[in-house]
């Protein structure tokens, strides 16, 4: 995985009161349907547990939703926008070194485009690996990454998880 790092663009102010407005519209009281990953070992599951807590509230604007079912494990903001899973198994795709990644907060990314125009992050060189995807209308946002690797970098050690 090529993890070069690249800086992190905040949008420009029009655009981020545009989202503020549509999230302001979004149902506070929705649910977020989302898979737990199988059972991680119980390391990993306590790094889960500890991010979890960490979560910021509002990422893109986006309000923090209710998953179900409830998890440690699990987490999304402005419904099924975007959401977060920890303690996923190594993704195939961290094996090769022709992927793109990002640098963001001291946490390192693995990008994947996926095919309804939204995308998958995935944390690498961290003791739990984290996935987040974000649909495609919020995948423009390249600052929603910032409070998520601040939580991530506070509470999932740096290495490489054998899981």
């Amino acid at each position: 995985m090529s993890l070069h790092r690249r800086p992190v663009r905040v949008l420009a102010m029009p655009v981020a009161l545009a989202v503020s407005a549509l999230a302001a519209c979004s149902p506070g009281g929705s649910v977020a349907r989302v898979e737990p990953p199988p059972a991680p070992p119980a390391d990993v599951a306590g790094f889960c547990a500890a991010l979890h807590k960490e979560l910021p509230e509002t990422v893109a604007g986006l309000a923090r939703t209710r998953t179900e079912p409830e998890s440690d494990l699990t987490a999304s903001w402005g419904g099924s926008a975007i959401v977060l899973r920890c303690g996923i198994a190594k993704p195939p795709k961290m094996l090769d070194p022709k992927q793109e990644g990002v640098h963001v907060n001291d946490v390192a990314w693995l990008l994947e485009k996926l095919g309804d125009g939204g995308f998958r992050f995935t944390t690498g060189l961290r003791l739990a690996y984290t996935e987040v995807r974000v649909d495609k209308e919020h995948a423009t946002d390249a600052g929603m990454l910032v409070g998520l690797s601040t939580a991530i970098a506070a509470t999932v050690p740096e290495g490489v998880s054998s899981y």
